[in-house]
């Protein structure tokens, strides 16, 4: 891939019509539909370094910096992001399904959490974008749960045989999982091999920035500094007028009229932290969703027949006023073995591994702070709700339920999972005045020139994988900035 590479001597005290920080989902994104509408010069200052997928093939890594050497953590709890050119885009497992109607609005609903600015309809069609540019692969029966006005760009996987069950016992709430790894080859990526190893996918199959963005990062209007931190955004009457940034132990700076912050939800929050921009709960309510490991022996009937990691999602334990009282719940069938494979003679495969994962509850207290000498990013973690432990346990209580179409032999706890990897909160979305630090287009509010990007600005947890959200969330961002 192409780059047009920028080494901070080259960019110092120079003027750019827009910088953008990080080049996660966030970022990229925002910045593919800002180039429709704007002529100026475009910086994009990143942390990380470009890893094409060759390299992390042959090293079996995603970035050549270690996650944890990027912050504190006060906790056991381990919190994952990828420090490199594309951010998630290199490391994540493409599971794209679109949150819940309802997850926009838990407080107006249920009582609990915080409402979205903006609700499910508004952000209907840039979810429609961000499908077409990745070429999701999706079930088209899933309008019966999350409407849609676009049908998804490639046909689904193919379930396995235990998902062609759920499905006819329940064809409302069972479907084929809508992803980022192609189902028919493109012109740029092949198809699916279903080898389980996504964060490494040795095909090429899922969507990433090397193979969905190479046209971004060379494009003749953009610039881009890798392997440089931003430290501080400097201000002045209300608006940011310049980014401190360090390389190699020198410090460099940038003017701008536009500032994109999109590093992630520990990153950016450490900047405004660092810059004594502090409106609203900045850093505070990091969150992600609770996740529970299980597995199904079954009687006479095989698994792992599907094309793909994952194949099935199940929306029965999801919505509904229970959700004052206990968090909502996605079933995730596995088309993979994490437990391993049965003993008994001609019965390997007559297991069925869930991932049960539950949205939680964003604490205040769970937040992001910085060292007062070395500014370094400290994570402070309180600690997952009672309200997702009850709802996880429910969940649990009730899947005999769930899996009655199923020949269930037994159904057993494995693990609880330590994270989603999927960081979320700390720089909300909401009105000025409620905390938040965002408004519903996503531009700081006392801050006019910053635009915020990527799961920072989660008002709330969805137990769906955020990362079509975040995409479509900057593309609807940038449309409505510079239309």
């Amino acid at each position: 891939m192409d780059i047009n590479r920028k080494i901070p001597a080259d960019i110092d005290k120079q003027h750019y019509d827009m910088v953008v920080i990080g080049s996660g989902f966030g970022s990229s994104f925002f910045l593919s539909e800002a180039l429709k509408h704007t002529k100026g010069r475009v910086l994009i200052v990143e942390w990380g370094d470009y890893h094409p997928w060759a390299w992390q093939i042959q090293n079996q890594l995603n970035t050549a910096i270690p996650t944890a050497e990027t912050y504190a953590n006060r906790g056991d709890k381990p919190w994952n992001t990828t420090i490199a050119l594309g951010g998630g885009m290199n490391c994540w497992f493409s599971q794209t399904p679109r949150m819940h109607p309802s997850d926009f609005a838990t407080q107006s609903r249920y009582g609990i959490g915080h409402d979205w600015p903006i609700s499910y309809d508004d952000l209907e069609p840039y979810y429609c974008q961000a499908e077409q540019i990745m070429s999701i692969a999706g079930d088209a029966d899933m309008h019966q749960v999350l409407p849609r006005s676009q049908p998804f760009p490639q046909p689904p996987h193919k379930g396995s045989s235990i998902d062609e069950i759920m499905k006819q016992a329940m064809p409302d709430r069972h479907f084929i999982m809508p992803t980022g790894r192609a189902r028919v080859a493109t012109g740029n990526r092949s198809a699916c091999c279903a080898n389980a190893t996504c964060n490494l996918c040795p095909v090429n199959a899922k969507f990433t920035a090397e193979n969905g963005f190479s046209e971004l990062y060379s494009h003749p209007q953009v610039d881009v500094c890798l392997k440089t931190e931003v430290r501080t955004l400097e201000s002045q009457g209300g608006a940011i007028r310049s980014a401190t940034l360090r390389s190699d132990g020198t410090e460099f700076v940038v003017h701008a009229d536009l500032f994109v912050l999109g590093a992630n939800a520990i990153q950016s929050p450490a900047i405004l932290l660092r810059s004594g921009i502090e409106h609203g709960d900045t850093g505070r309510g990091l969150h992600e969703q609770v996740g529970l490991d299980v597995e199904v022996y079954l009687n006479g009937l095989g698994n792992f027949d599907g094309s793909t990691i994952t194949t099935g999602l199940n929306y029965s334990f999801y919505d509904g006023d229970f959700r004052r009282e206990r968090s909502a719940c996605l079933v995730y069938f596995e088309n993979r073995w994490p437990h391993g494979l049965r003993l008994e003679p001609g019965r390997w495969n007559e297991t069925l591994p869930l991932m049960l994962v539950t949205e939680d509850l964003p604490n205040p207290d769970s937040r992001i702070t910085v060292d007062p000498e070395s500014g370094q990013a400290i994570i402070n973690y309180a600690g997952e709700s009672e309200y997702a432990e009850r709802g996880i346990q429910w969940a649990f209580d009730h899947l005999g339920e769930l899996l009655a179409p199923l020949p269930v032999e037994s159904i057993e706890a494995r693990r609880k999972r330590l994270t989603e990897s999927h960081v979320q909160g700390t720089l909300r979305m909401g009105e000025n005045g409620d905390g938040s630090v965002v408004d519903a287009n996503m531009i700081h509010h006392t801050m006019r020139n910053l635009v915020v990007v990527g799961t920072s600005t989660y008002p709330s947890c969805s137990p769906a994988n955020p990362s079509l959200t975040a995409a479509a969330l900057s593309l609807r961002a940038a449309n409505l900035l510079f239309s």
